[in-house]
């Protein structure tokens, strides 16, 4: 457990995402300073692959069991990422060992979370820890700008959340590193050095942005994932390709509508000549009837 005395002058030791290098960003805000490069992790796994098809061949597997035996590494692949073996061995350079949280050892950690220094979370290909430093909880996860404090209630609430999704997480436990020397530019050009207050008012200047962003998107008539000029450029493009639905459709429909009023026509007028055909058939049986009545007298 870390002594009440603060460590590295009560400075935050923050990465920002490079690349896939979550991994390396993991283990040196774990560790709070910059120890370790992608090189470095690299150089780990390629020894672990050595040391895992040495162990394959002496348990008898044969190298054409499958593609364990294969060019490519089990520990990392070839965008950065890097297996949790990596992580293990980096973090037992410093004495310090990983432990799965729903491993009966980490029960205590499981009921109060309190109790670690670190935790290190993983889902799919990304990395980043949860770190106590000088008392305090922070979010050190690389996609943030900064170090993202976190009160000892939300801590044990945000562990239980991150389980909740599928997350894995891991304790960290060990002597942790007391002191890294402290420079305005770190060896690997990704990490940086800042007070808890320069923290807190970096995390406060990115949600306002974020909250501004998100009162623009949803005051747009449109898609709420579209700009204002993009909805607006869509709205005439719907509009063109109704009106030309429309004009399409006149088009079409002028043929039938002629031929359908033709129709119409002739069928109204076959009623009228069948009515003149039997009106003048009567008048002439009327006629004869009459001569016939004259030529008998």
């Amino acid at each position: 457990m870390e002594g009440a005395t603060a460590s590295n002058g009560g400075m935050l030791y923050h990465e920002v995402q490079e690349s896939k290098l979550c991994a390396v960003h993991c283990v040196n805000t774990v560790l709070q300073g910059p120890f370790f490069s992608e090189f470095d992790l690299a150089a780990l796994a390629s020894d672990l692959d050595r040391k895992e098809r040495q162990m394959m061949l002496e348990g008898g597997a044969s190298v054409s069991s499958g593609d364990f035996f294969s060019e490519d590494s089990h520990n990392v692949s070839l965008d950065g990422d890097f297996s949790i073996q990596v992580l293990e061995k980096a973090l037992e350079v410093w004495d310090l060992q990983v432990i799965p949280l729903n491993c009966p050892v980490a029960e205590p950690a499981q009921i109060d979370p309190e109790l670690e220094n670190a935790f290190i979370c993983h889902l799919q290909d990304h990395w980043f820890c949860i770190r106590k430093v000088n008392g305090e909880w922070y979010n050190f996860d690389s996609l943030y700008a900064a170090p993202e404090h976190l009160s000892k209630f939300y801590l044990s609430a945000y562990l239980d959340s991150l389980k909740g999704f599928g997350w894995s997480i891991f304790i960290v436990r060990g002597n942790f590193p007391k002191e890294c020397p402290i420079s305005s530019e770190t060896s690997y050009g990704y990490g940086q050095w800042l007070s808890p207050e320069d923290a807190e008012r970096i995390t406060k200047s990115c949600n306002t942005r974020e909250d501004s962003k998100r009162m623009k998107l949803t005051q747009q008539p449109s898609d709420p994932l579209l700009s204002t000029s993009e909805a607006n450029r869509l709205s005439e493009m719907e509009d063109e390709d109704l009106k030309a639905a429309i004009a399409a459709s006149l088009l079409d429909s002028s043929p039938a509508t002629t031929a359908t009023a033709t129709a119409a026509a002739a069928a109204s007028a076959e009623p009228e000549a069948s009515t003149t055909t039997q009106t003048e058939n009567k008048n002439s049986s009327e006629e004869k009837t009459t001569a016939q009545e004259e030529e008998g007298h």
